[in-house]
């Protein structure tokens, strides 16, 4: 382990401990709907990109 892990860790086990479950689970589904919105954009970004290549 490195220095930077000595610190960071430690940091995350306070939060972790410091956080009601209902929050930390929260902030979880809140960050995974961004994601999601975010995957379904790139996808269909690519399912256009696709189609402009097959006609052109």
């Amino acid at each position: 382990m490195n220095r930077s892990n000595y610190i960071i860790w430690p940091a995350i086990i306070m939060l972790l401990t410091c956080m009601s479950s209902c929050d930390f689970i929260a902030g979880v589904f809140k960050g995974g709907v961004y994601v999601g919105v975010f995957l379904v954009i790139i996808v269909i970004a690519i399912i256009f990109w696709l189609i402009s290549k097959a006609r052109g």
